[in-house]
């Protein structure tokens, strides 16, 4: 047996991983859409949809978005098996299986130490997924799993059963720091039985500590003090047993809440009480069950996105907005940045847009700028009303940027050797570069060689020129003590110990072996993966007239 073990989910291939190219995000100017003027201060105009594979799109994302992201929402897949028939059961669940893995672990990387994650899925794969997700986040930061009733009536020609529900896997990136909002329902619960002047619905509790084991002086001699009656009298904390108490509240809460306090003069004279007013409650926590009357079923989703597109065949599953904004609800503040890395219809934006949520979402298919740019022209121009536009009174507004992710850095030319891709200028070639080494692309106006930074002192130049001896050297003076370049060139002459604050590196000899280059696409679309090796079948015998084709 193996000296140290551990409980875990094991698939075919698991040990197998992508090594993911960085890729840099081009703006397509022409599909990027703001509104004409701001129709109110919380207007976004930097909201990002990007065009491409999404699992290369979340590694593009990384260094600019790592531990930003409050609430991710995503759709996946579910591995229905109908693209998978080539394969047999076991092999199915693997490459799905790694698929996910490899997105879910940069996803956790792009969540912020309070955020959540958001999965919808269905029974096909919600166990394994669960347990997948239990190995990433770690099984301590399981949050929930929410059975949402997709379907609004059964199906009368299922075999066993008419599933009417999905799932909706929640996770915390650290539970400790989770923080997930409380449903408002606008309903004022039965025990606020109070009305102060303002018509306020609230209800008391005693100010006086009770029925802890911390609740004498002795436990908490801090707040043991007087409090001045209407009367003018000084009240004690005592207890009725004649011990003496302590106060809920510090004398610097006492004084900046004293409106909230409430006297009641009995037989043994003053009580002090506090109000706890239905307004500032904090609301009761969601549910485990979310029925399509709360938060709309399939066929809702499908009459809204028939309002936006006539072509909704393209969409066999999309999501509610009403559900979309009940997750939002509860993982996000306005502001705060919503992720969806399959974006599909586009609801996850839309809905995040209306909200006043900052939002980035990827999609690979056309229908990226067919449908979901369209989609969210209309959200900004206010010309879509339907969903939840009415409920949070949606006048348009705001923006986004379209990207296409770039080509691969490296290409192959005609003698197979890994070269620089044609496709880039001197500009893009530095801005990929600095990502790959881990520098932060920000080039000088001023100064040449700084094109990017790791650091106050650390510094990145990249050029397709060879350097000699006098322009390193020229280079080491301007950069000084006390700080340091990385110089990334097509060749060098020279001794680079001369230089101690260089460090010189050819390209595309330097990078070779850092990645995967020149793979487009690591979709979850199964007719996009290699075909798996198949057992040799044996040479047939001649068969016989009525054999039945299977003979051995």
């Amino acid at each position: 047996m193996k000296s140290k073990q551990k409980l875990e989910l094991t698939w075919v291939g698991k040990d197998n991983r992508p090594r993911l190219e960085p890729r840099i995000l081009i703006e397509d100017a022409e599909k990027s859409y703001h509104a004409a003027a701001r129709v109110s201060e919380n207007d976004v105009f930097d909201n990002v949809l990007i065009h491409g594979d999404n699992l290369l799109a979340l590694k593009a994302l990384e260094a600019d978005c790592a531990g930003k992201v409050k609430c991710v929402f995503i759709d996946p897949p579910y591995n229905t098996g109908s693209a998978f028939t080539h394969y047999d059961d076991g092999l199915e669940h693997s490459i799905w299986l790694g698929l996910m893995r490899d997105r879910l672990e940069i996803i956790r990387r792009l969540m912020s130490e309070d955020g959540s994650l958001w999965i919808t899925i269905d029974d096909n794969e919600a166990h394994y997924l669960k347990v997948l997700c239990d190995e990433i986040f770690g099984r301590s930061n399981f949050i929930a799993n929410v059975i949402w009733e997709k379907s609004d009536s059964p199906k009368m020609d299922s075999r066993f059963f008419s599933s009417r529900h999905d799932h909706i896997l929640t996770y915390a990136k650290d539970i400790e720091r989770a923080k997930l909002a409380r449903l408002n329902t606008g309903e004022v619960a039965t025990h606020f039985n109070k009305i102060d002047e303002k018509g306020r619905h609230y209800y008391t509790k005693p100010l006086r500590a009770m029925g802890s084991g911390d609740d004498t002086r002795e436990a908490r001699p801090t707040m043991y003090y007087a409090l001045t009656a209407p009367d003018g009298s000084e009240v004690f904390p005592m207890r009725p047993d004649g011990v003496e108490g302590r106060w809920r509240w510090s004398p610097k809460k006492v004084e900046a809440e004293a409106d909230k306090i409430e006297w009641v003069k009995g037989r043994q004279g003053w009580s002090a009480y506090y109000r706890i007013y239905a307004d500032s409650s904090t609301g009761r926590p969601p549910e485990t069950i979310w029925t399509h009357n709360d938060v709309g079923s399939n066929r809702t989703s499908k009459i809204e996105i028939q309002s936006l597109f006539s072509d909704v065949e393209q969409f066999t599953t999309p999501k509610p907005e009403r559900l979309i904004q009940r997750i939002l609800e509860l993982a996000s503040e306005e502001g705060d940045l919503v992720l969806d890395s399959f974006a599909g219809s586009g609801t996850t934006g839309a809905v995040a847009h209306k909200m006043g949520r900052r939002w980035v979402m990827v999609e690979l298919g056309d229908h990226c700028f067919t449908h979901v740019a369209p989609r969210l022209r209309k959200v900004i121009d206010g010309t879509d009303q339907g969903g939840i536009s009415k409920a949070v009174d949606w006048k348009g507004g705001g923006g986004f940027r379209y990207y296409e992710l770039a080509p691969s850095l490296l290409e192959k030319d005609k003698w197979g050797r890994e070269v620089i891709s044609k496709g880039y200028n001197a500009e893009m070639l530095a801005q990929a570069l600095c990502k790959l080494e881990g520098f932060t692309y920000a080039p000088s106006p001023d100064v040449y060689w700084q094109q990017g930074h790791s650091s106050e002192a650390d510094f990145l130049y990249v050029t397709t020129q060879t350097l000699g001896p006098e322009e390193l050297a020229a280079l080491s003076e301007d950069v000084g003590d006390g700080r340091s370049l990385l110089i990334l060139c097509a060749a060098f002459r020279g001794n680079t110990d001369l230089w101690p604050n260089l460090t010189v590196r050819k390209i595309p000899n330097h990078i070779r072996n850092r990645c995967e280059w020149g793979h487009d696409d690591y979709s979850l679309n199964v007719a996009n993966l290699p075909q798996a090796e198949l057992p040799v079948a044996p040479v047939p015998r001649q068969g016989g007239l009525f054999d039945d084709g299977d003979a051995a």
